[in-house]
């Protein structure tokens, strides 16, 4: 199953996963959302992909980022001078708009997001107020 929020990219990114993803089993369900000036899909609750203004992102194992590397993909950083968020590369666009050879990766990429432990939220500590 997969839903989109209704925002362009989301449907962009929707439209791919259809694709990609025709063959997974039942009761796997996927998700696109708004995601910074972008969007990014979700399985089972756990972000693996996202489409934004740098690019297409997926989440993957140190190896298989380094296979992509070599192919031109990049480690993804969301603003110049912003944190190389390490799970992700950004694939080269020619690839990125290939579905047909992008689906092996964002199956793989869907299945190192489910091994992947969820990224806890800072909690507000009671009694405190901001100053």
């Amino acid at each position: 199953m997969i839903s989109s929020d209704g925002h362009r990219t989301s449907h962009h990114l929707t439209l791919m996963l259809e694709r990609a993803v025709s063959g997974t089993e039942p009761g796997v369900k996927f998700e696109c959302k708004h995601f910074f000036s972008g969007a990014a899909a979700y399985v089972n609750g756990r972000i693996f992909m996202t489409l934004t203004s740098v690019g297409l992102a997926l989440k993957l194992p140190p190896a298989s980022q380094a296979v992509l590397i070599g192919k031109g993909a990049k480690p993804l950083r969301y603003f110049p001078k912003g944190p190389i968020k390490k799970d992700y590369v950004v694939v080269p666009k020619p690839m990125a708009s290939d579905v047909d050879s992008l689906a092996p990766w964002i199956a793989e990429s869907v299945l190192f997001s489910q091994t992947v432990p969820k990224a806890r939220r800072a909690r507000a500590v009671r009694g405190r107020s901001a100053k």
